[in-house]
């Protein structure tokens, strides 16, 4: 029971954050209205992607270094829940964006950076199902991983600033935070992305149990 408290800790945060995102106070703002409580949900979800997709790629990295196939196991399936979430990043943000916005994806710098990639990392998963050898198959993907991280983080945190963009802290536009997060808010959502976080390395040590199970059979 001792090494799985921090999945107990997951369940309460993320029960914790539902609640107070449907219930809890939030500051009255135009254009907003409710849609703030989103702010719970939406973004947490992309801070946990990138934390898992950066976890990936060190996992990418030590696969090459030291050639152990549980690495690569930990690797993709890391990267297969950076996936889910931010395709759930996606659907929350359409819905925030249609009701701020007046539609689902408008044509803004920072979405078209996200869907560029999503893209780059579906191409991740094509990539890993076109070799039948192993090691080949790994060795690649890990090195694609690695280039694929280096490419996403200036492509959606340096690329949207260089240029006008509706989202907050983007195109000159203040922080989030800044101008409409009240200090109510602001401990829930932290502790929220402490919790998707958590959520997501609860997944993929699912799936790395799978892995690692098929890998026994198979041999």
């Amino acid at each position: 029971m001792k090494k799985h408290w921090w999945k107990a800790l997951a369940v309460l945060i993320i029960f914790f954050v539902i609640v107070a995102g449907l219930i809890g106070p939030t500051p009255r703002l135009p254009i907003l209205n409710e849609s703030i409580r989103n702010v719970y949900f939406h973004v947490p979800l992309w801070f946990g992607m990138i934390i898992l997709l950066l976890t990936a790629a060190i996992f990418s990295g030590r696969y090459l270094r030291t050639g152990n196939p549980d690495h690569d196991h930990v690797a993709v399936e890391f990267t297969n829940t950076a996936l889910l979430f931010g395709v759930l990043g996606c659907l929350t943000g359409s819905v925030w964006a249609n009701f701020t916005w007046g539609e689902p994806w408008p044509n803004d710098p920072k979405l078209n950076s996200v869907a560029v990639g999503m893209l780059l990392y579906l191409a991740y998963v094509i990539l890993r199902g076109s070799f039948d050898d192993e090691q080949r198959r790994a060795r690649i993907s890990a090195v694609y991983n690695i280039f694929a991280f280096a490419v996403f983080v200036p492509l959606i945190f340096i690329v949207p600033r260089l240029t006008d963009s509706l989202h907050p802290g983007n195109g000159g536009n203040p922080a989030f935070g800044q101008y409409n997060m009240s200090s109510q808010m602001r401990p829930i959502f932290y502790i929220g992305v402490i919790g998707f976080t958590l959520l997501g390395v609860w997944i993929t040590e699912l799936r790395v149990r799978m892995r690692r199970i098929q890998a026994a059979l198979e041999e």
